[in-house]
């Protein structure tokens, strides 16, 4: 017997891919000389191409590659890279736990590529798509999948071409990715409250990069944020899912 409905379940599945995709759009355009940043960064330290590519394959994280390579040195510090790289991602289980509020209806064989395509970024989407409408996988595909192959692509032709790129932050584009972020939070406004836990957050990471070192203010103000977040909340948020 042939499935009535499943036309009409395949056309929204390509439909919410589609939506995340033009979601996700404007950050690819950002995303991309970022990675042409790091793929030269990377070959200048001394990684081939084929290397370069299988990092961000692999690894697909901006932040943790970037302190990567600023500590990269012959023989490679592999303590000090662990111990640092847990620190850049460590937030990832602060996004991970409050993105794992509206995937339980997503098939589990499905959860792990989910969370290895958890970026800043995808996760703001995800939040801020779930504030609105249920959060479906097609959804979140269509934001992840074409991000990672962004990134893939520009560190790819970033190490093949290298030096003869120049330095795209001499050009303002290291800033594309902050200015994007910050109109994504912009969408969770809701009041105060927002404003008090945006706040909170950036003043303990911009002190915490001025007076420790590493990239402890990824972390401290992720904590400050949902700290934050927890005083304030009111009893009844939980009630209506907020």
């Amino acid at each position: 017997m042939v499935d009535a409905h499943r036309p009409h379940v395949t056309r929204s599945k390509r439909g919410e891919f589609r939506r995340g995709f033009v979601d996700i759009f404007p950050i690819l355009a950002a995303a991309f000389p970022i990675g042409l940043l790091w793929g030269t960064l990377a070959v200048k330290k001394g990684l081939s191409p084929v290397e370069a590519g299988l990092t961000s394959a692999s690894v697909f994280g901006g932040a943790a590659q970037f302190v990567a390579l600023d500590l990269w040195r012959t023989p490679a510090p592999w303590l000090l890279l662990t111990f640092s790289i847990f620190v850049v991602n460590i937030r990832h289980v602060l996004m991970g736990a409050s993105l794992s509020r509206h995937i339980g209806h997503v098939p589990r064989a499905m959860q792990p590529l989910l969370m290895f395509l958890l970026v800043d970024e995808v996760w703001a989407l995800a939040e801020r798509r779930a504030l609105s409408a249920p959060l479906s996988w097609s959804y979140y595909l269509g934001m992840g999948l074409p991000l990672w192959m962004n990134w893939l692509l520009a560190t790819l032709i970033g190490a093949i071409l290298g030096r003869g790129l120049g330095d795209p932050a001499a050009y303002g584009f290291d800033f594309a990715f902050s200015a994007l972020f910050i109109a994504i939070l912009a969408g969770f406004w809701k009041g105060p409250r927002t404003g008090a836990v945006l706040a909170t957050s950036a003043l303990v990471a911009a002190l915490t990069k001025i007076l420790v070192p590493g990239a402890w203010y990824i972390a401290l103000g992720g904590l400050a944020g949902v700290t934050t977040a927890a005083l304030l909340a009111h009893p009844h948020d939980e009630a209506n899912g907020d």
